[in-house]
C-alpha cells in the first residue's frame, strides 16, 4: 500500500473506529463533510498530544537517582519503575479500538490527555512507592490509548498524507521527549532542587493538550451520522489479525524498539553519571538522543511512504544502534556525545513502524486492529528489557552485561523490521 502524499483536505474516514476507508465515489462531498477548521484543529490535536506522550517517562529518567533516594528505591525496584511504561502500554492500549467505537477516537484521546494530566499532577504528592507507582500508571494510561490511536486518526482524517502526518507527530513526540529530558534538572534546581517540583510542572503541558479535543468530541456526532459511516461499517473486514505474519513481525520490531527506547531513556543517563559524567550533562546526552528524534521523525515516514519495502531503512538503523552500543561498552565518557547521537538515531524506529502500521493496511478497520495489536503485543514484548537490565546492573556490579544485553536484542529487531516491512497487507494474508 502505497500514499502518494498529495494534500486532501476530504477526509476518506468517518469518526466511526471501527469503519473502514470510504472508497472515493462514497466521500461526501466538500459542503457536506466536516469544515475545514476541524481538519486544522485536528492537526494542532496531534501535534500537542503527541509532545505529551513521553515527559512523563525522560523527566523520570534525568531524576531517577533522586527519585530512587527520595522514596529508597533499590536497583531492583527502580528497573520494575523503568518497565511499568510498557507494561501499561501492553494493558490499557487493548482497551483503545473498543473505547473508540463506544466514543470515538477524540474523546478518547481528550479523556487520555486528562489522565496523563492527572497522574503528573497527583504523582509528586504521594510519599511512598506504591502510590508513586500508581499515579504514573494512570498517566501511562492516557498515554496508551493515545498511542494507539494517533495512527487510527491520521488515517482516517488525512488518508492521502499518511507519510507527512505521521512524520508531523513522530516529530512533535521526539521533540517533547528531547525536550522533558534536557530541560527537567535546569528546571528542578531553578524551582529549589526538589525532584517533586521537577517532574509536577510536566502536568501544565498536558492540559493544554485537552484542548483542541473538546469541539471535536461535539463535533462527531454529526460526522459519525452521515450515511456514509455506516456504509463503512457494514463493509468492515473481519480480520482474523493473529494469522498475519506481517501483524506479528511488526508486533515483534515494535517490541524490540520499545525495549531498547525505554532501557535507553530509563537508563542512559544513569550509565554516563556513573562514568563520570555530571547530572546536568547526562541529561543532555539523554536529551541529544532523543532530539535526533525530531528531524529525522518528519524525514523517515515520509521516505519509508515511498518505499515498496522498508527493510534498508530498518538495516540501517539497528547499524547505528549496534555502533552505539559499543561505544557505551568500550568508552562511555569519551565519546559520550557520538553515542547519544548514534542511539537517537537508532531510535527512529519508532516512527517508522508507525508508518508501517499505517501502511500494512488497506482499510480504518484494518488499521484499528493491526496498531492496537502491534503495539499491545509489541509492548508485552518490551517489559523485561528495562527490568532486566536493572537487576543485571544491580548484581554485576556494572554496566557490562546490561549493554551487552542491548547489543544482543538489537540482532532480532532487524531481522523482524525487515520483514515487517516488506510490500503486503494484512488483509491479503487474512
Amino acid at each position: 500500500m502505497h500514499d502518494d502524499e498529495s494534500p486532501s483536505r476530504t477526509p476518506a474516514r468517518t469518526l466511526n473506529p471501527a469503519a473502514p476507508a470510504v472508497p472515493r465515489t462514497e466521500v461526501p462531498a466538500r459542503g457536506t463533510g466536516p469544515a475545514p477548521w476541524v481538519f486544522r484543529l485536528v492537526a494542532v490535536g496531534l501535534v500537542l498530544t503527541a509532545l505529551n506522550l513521553r515527559p512523563a517517562i525522560t523527566s523520570l529518567g534525568a531524576l531517577l537517582e533522586e527519585v530512587r533516594d527520595g522514596l529508597h528505591m533499590s536497583g531492583s525496584v527502580a528497573g520494575v519503575l523503568t518497565s511499568v511504561p510498557p507494561l501499561c502500554f501492553a494493558v490499557f492500549g487493548v482497551m483503545a479500538p473498543r473505547l473508540a467505537r463506544r466514543f470515538g477516537p477524540g474523546a478518547v484521546v481528550c479523556a487520555g490527555m486528562a489522565a496523563i494530566t492527572a497522574g503528573l499532577a497527583i504523582r509528586p504528592l504521594v510519599g511512598g512507592t506504591a502510590g508513586f507507582l500508581a499515579a504514573s500508571a494512570l498517566a501511562l494510561m492516557g498515554i496508551a490509548v493515545s498511542n494507539v490511536l494517533m495512527p487510527v486518526i491520521v488515517k482516517r482524517w488525512f488518508p492521502d498524507r499518511v507519510g507527512s502526518m505521521t512524520g508531523l507527530y513522530s516529530m512533535a513526540l521526539a521533540l517533547g521527549t528531547s525536550l522533558a529530558a534536557a530541560v527537567t534538572v535546569p528546571m528542578t534546581e531553578a524551582m529549589g532542587g526538589s525532584w517533586k517540583a521537577g517532574l509536577g510542572v510536566w502536568a501544565g503541558l498536558a492540559a493544554a493538550a485537552i484542548l483542541p479535543w473538546i469541539p471535536l468530541v461535539r463535533e462527531r456526532g454529526g460526522a459519525a451520522g452521515h450515511p456514509a459511516a455506516h456504509r463503512g461499517q457494514a463493509d468492515a473486514p473481519d480480520l482474523r489479525i493473529t494469522r498475519s505474519r506481517t501483524a506479528w513481525a511488526l508486533a515483534c520490531f515494535f517490541g524490540l524498539q520499545a525495549t531498547a527506547a525505554y532501557i535507553t531513556m530509563g537508563w542512559m543517563p544513569q550509565i554516563f553519571r556513573d562514568a563520570g559524567v555530571s547530572a546536568g550533562t547526562a541529561g543532555v546526552l539523554l536529551a541529544l538522543t532523543m532530539a535526533m528524534g525530531v528531524p529525522l521523525a518528519f524525514v523517515i515516514p515520509r521516505v519509508a511512504a515511498r518505499m515498496k519495502h522498508q527493510g534498508a531503512i530498518v538495516v540501517c538503523l539497528g547499524a547505528c544502534g549496534l555502533i552505539g552500543y559499543a561505544g557505551l561498552y568500550l568508552a562511555p565518557s569519551g565519546g559520550a556525545w557520538a553515542w547519544a547521537t548514534l542511539l537517537g538515531i537508532s531510535n527512529c524506529a519508532f516512527p517508522l513502524a508507525l508508518t508501517m502500521i499505517g501502511m500494512r493496511s488497506r482499510s480504518g478497520a484494518g488499521v484499528v486492529r493491526l496498531s492496537a495489536f502491534a503495539q499491545s503485543t509489541g509492548y508485552l514484548i518490551s517489559i523485561p528489557g528495562p527490568l532486566l537490565v536493572g537487576v543485571l546492573y544491580q548484581h554485576s556490579g556494572g554496566w557490562g552485561l546490561p549493554i551487552a544485553l542491548m547489543a544482543a536484542l538489537m540482532v532480532p529487531q532487524v531481522v523482524a523490521g525487515v520483514l515487517a516491512g516488506r510490500d503486503r497487507t494484512i488483509e491479503d494474508e487474512c
